[in-house]
Formats: structure tokens, sequence, C-alpha cells
């Protein structure tokens, strides 16, 4: 009605083939990529920042673990590797989906374009014209092949099975971290004024690394829902996918936020006890 008050000429044809999945489709992979150039970037920052730590011990010896039992030498920059290894691969992942995600385009409300080909008097190609101006002006150089009434639900799933994967790096890496503040070789960063325990205030509980395992177990338990969402999605589209994406794709970017600009933090004021390190080595 907004737009029909301004282009009154428009009015009887202006919402013909464009339902509101037309809008809200379309604009949830423009966020979804967007999101994903946020995602890539601090990925990268965090990587840089891992590479100077590793960089800097990368002579340091340390006892290698296998079953969590002393094993060969390695060295505290090598194992710095591994975690920037998986992070790698999700920065690679990352940039396989903004390469090849696909916009909706100009479908229609069940796929067919059927309501398009009725404002161009059946003219294809004008069809095929509009698809195309739509997704570029978008910034898309690829269009999803078909649709029902939505874009297929399993790009959602794909999107949150690689924040999924950011976060088992995530946890991968924090759990080393607090492995190692036990025994006192590494400790992440320690505020001035922090304290360690309520109770107990010379604690040094590696809470920054806690609080990122937390919150990549949670977005771990996101594909699942994504799944069954794509799975239960019958014939053209069905509106039980609607509130919960309103949840987990949002909260799943957020949440992937929080955690690489912990890991951030933690890398880059992570400190290593040589003396500790070299005791352990000595002793085995």
């Amino acid at each position: 009605h907004a737009f029909g008050d301004v282009a009154p000429l428009a009015m009887p044809i202006i919402h013909l083939g464009a339902t509101s999945c037309y809008v809200g489709d379309n604009t949830d992979i423009i966020q979804l990529k967007e999101a994903l150039k946020l995602v890539q970037r601090k990925l990268v920052q965090t990587l840089e920042i891992l590479k100077t730590f590793a960089e800097k011990y990368a002579d340091l010896p340390t006892l290698g673990f296998t079953h969590y039992q002393p094993a060969q030498l390695t060295t505290v920059g090598k194992r710095c590797t591994l975690w920037m290894q998986d992070l790698l691969l999700d920065y690679e992942r990352v940039t396989y989906e903004l390469e090849h995600l696909p916009m909706r385009g100009v479908k229609g409300t069940t796929g067919t374009q059927a309501t398009f080909l009725e404002l161009f008097n059946g003219d294809h190609d004008k069809v095929k014209q509009l698809n195309s101006k739509v997704c570029k002006a978008m910034g898309f150089d690829k269009v999803i092949a078909v649709s029902g009434q939505t874009y297929t639900r399993k790009i959602d799933y794909h999107i949150l099975s690689l924040l999924s994967g950011i976060a088992q790096s995530a946890y991968k890496m924090c759990g080393d971290i607090r492995l190692l503040a036990n025994l006192k070789e590494v400790e992440e960063p320690f505020a001035k004024n922090q304290i360690g325990s309520s109770a107990m205030a010379y604690k040094r509980n590696p809470m920054r690394s806690e609080r990122c395992c937390s919150l990549s177990r949670y977005i771990m338990s996101l594909p699942p829902s994504a799944a069954n969402t794509h799975a239960n999605q019958w014939f053209e589209r069905t509106l039980d996918d609607s509130a919960i994406r309103r949840i987990i794709l949002p909260e799943g970017f957020l949440a992937v936020d929080v955690v690489l600009n912990l890991l951030m933090n933690i890398a880059d004021g992570m400190v290593v006890w040589p003396n500790v390190v070299q005791k352990h080595v000595m002793e085995e």
C-alpha cells in the first residue's frame, strides 16, 4: 500500500508474484553473505595473532601428549599451528561459501515464475532479465537454479555447519589451553584487578577459555535444528521453518562473533612459563 500510494499506476501489479518470501528470503541470503564476510575477517585476524605466538615459541620444546600421556617432544609453537590449521580450514570453508552462495532471485510464489510471466505477457526473456538484474543489483553472480516458495533450507544447514566447524576449532584450542593452565605451563590473559574465584582469590581460572568452550558447545548444537527444518519442509514450503530460523541463524553468527573475539583476546595475551615447561620435560 505504501508503494502504491506513491506509484498509483503500479498499484494493481506491484505485488504480483512477490510474496513475503521474495523480500524475506533474498534479504536473508544478503545478510548471510554479509555476516560471513565479518566472520572471514575475524578468522584472518585470529590467525595473524596466533602466527605471532607460534613464531615466538617455535623452538621451545615441550612434552607432546597422546591419550593425555607424555609422548615425544613437540614445541609450544608447533602445537599452536594445530589450532591455526583448524581455523585455516574454517577460513577456506567460509571463502568457498562466499564464492558459491546463490541468491534466491525472482522465482514467484511456488518457484515457477508464473505470475512474473503474467506481468510480462508470457515473455520468458524479460523474466530472465529481471531475475538477472535483481541478483546483480544485490551483488550476486550466482542464482539458485530452482526453488519452491523459499530457497532450499539446506543452505541454512550448510551455513550453520560452517559455524559449527569454527566452534569446534575454538573448543579444541581453548580445551588445550585449559589443560595447559592446570599444568601451569600456559596461562590466558589475567587482568590486573581480575579475581580468580569469589571464594579463592588466588586462583587463576581460565575463564575466557571456559566461556569460549561454553558458547562453542551451543553453536555446535545448532546444525541438527537446521537439518530437521530442511527435512520437514513439505513440497514447495511450510511455515514451520520461520520461527526457528529467526533464532538459530542470528544467534549462531552472534555467538561465533563472540567466540572469535575471545580467541583473539586469549591469543594476544597468552603467557608461557618456559621454566615450568622445561621442568616437565626433564621430569620425563
